[in-house]
């Protein structure tokens, strides 16, 4: 009977010492709990954009979520969520509540990152890039490095720079063909002083207003008009209360693809290096995207009703007049005289 229980005590002992070995093998290789073969824990990422499912930036978080998953063999999965709904429309919060780690992933454009880095101002100055190309060699480089490492002390850690179209003025008066053109027209800007300060000086009547409003005091006539690149008209269907659309090609901003510092920092350099170079990649994939589809959807807002009139270079000279005169206080608003100057130097401007 002894015998009997030592034979069962060993025999139970063998098993359990078995079992050990194989939940520790299970552990390391990660399959029980989603990890990949490296061991690396699957990452679930939230990606808030401030626009519709059919805008171009929501369709750029979709490629980028696309391409991280691809490049991660599944590890990290992006879900893409668009108007805002993930810090209730206001961008100020979402800047904010990415720093504080309550929205992982941010994509928000430079002109409204400016009230917490003004540098970030110098992008937008009026007339500063004569093309696309020019403006896509400042973001991808030392300039756009430096901004996004002014990012760090609001605890962000800024993946890339992805381009936007110019921005464009519409308006329900007549069309804009000269700064004075604009003179007593209320057109909602974004809240940045440096479009207060440009369109002011065209006699237009300035009112700061979140977008997610726009198109409801549009419609309502408390302004008049706004200003935003085509794709955006097209999306906010902005074509159902504005009449005229001038082709202006006044200014310039980007979006900032960003991810909470903290979070980034619990990846793996391989899962960091996933997400760069998605970043990178999406953002030649925007670029080329937004220039297939310029002339589609101005033929799309005509359609829709609007009448659209270009500056000629001559038209577009006065305007620049206007920006050129207001340089002092851009490099106000910029905050850095050091960094103001070799932005302009840049792109071949002076003051």
């Amino acid at each position: 009977m002894k015998l009997k229980l030592k034979l069962f005590t060993l025999l139970m002992a063998l098993v359990m010492v078995i079992s050990l070995a194989a939940c520790g093998s299970e552990s390391t290789s990660g399959t029980s709990d989603g990890s990949n073969d490296e061991g690396a824990k699957k990452i679930k990422l939230n990606l808030s954009t401030p626009d519709p499912d059919t805008s171009s930036i929501t369709l750029a978080g979709k490629h980028f979520a696309e391409l991280v998953k691809e490049k991660s063999g599944g590890s990290i999965e992006v879900s893409v969520h668009p108007n805002g709904t993930l810090y209730g429309g206001d961008p100020s919060a979402a800047v904010k509540q990415l720093g504080a780690g309550s929205i992982d992933m941010l994509a928000l454009s430079t002109s409204l990152y400016a009230n917490f880095v003004p540098e970030f101002n110098a992008i937008s100055v009026p007339y500063l890039f004569d093309s696309k190309e020019k403006f896509v060699s400042f973001l991808n480089g030392e300039h756009g490095d430096k901004l996004l490492s002014m990012l760090d002390e609001l605890k962000i850690e800024g993946l890339g720079l992805w381009t936007r179209p110019f921005r464009q003025i519409t308006n329900s008066k007549h069309p804009i063909k000269k700064p004075e053109d604009l003179k007593g027209i209320k057109i909602r800007v974004p809240n940045n002083p440096l479009w207060v300060e440009f369109f002011k000086r065209t006699g237009a009547v300035t009112t700061p207003m979140d977008f997610s409003e726009v198109y409801n005091a549009l419609q309502l006539g408390t302004i008049g008009g706004q200003e935003n690149p085509v794709g955006v008209i097209k999306s906010a269907k902005l074509h159902e209360v504005q009449k005229y659309l001038t082709i202006s090609n006044h200014m310039a901003d980007g979006w900032i693809l960003g991810i909470n510092q903290a979070k980034f920092g619990d990846l793996t350099d391989d899962q960091k290096k996933v997400l760069q170079e998605a970043a990178k990649e999406t953002q030649s994939w925007k670029l080329k995207e937004d220039e297939k589809n310029f002339n589609s959807t101005v033929d799309f807002l005509k359609e829709n009703g609007m009448k659209v009139n270009e500056l000629t270079s001559d038209q577009q000279k006065a305007f620049v007049e206007v920006s050129k005169e207001a340089y002092p206080a851009f490099k106000k608003l910029v905050e850095n005289d050091e960094f103001f100057q070799s932005v302009i130097k840049f792109a071949g401007k002076s003051e």
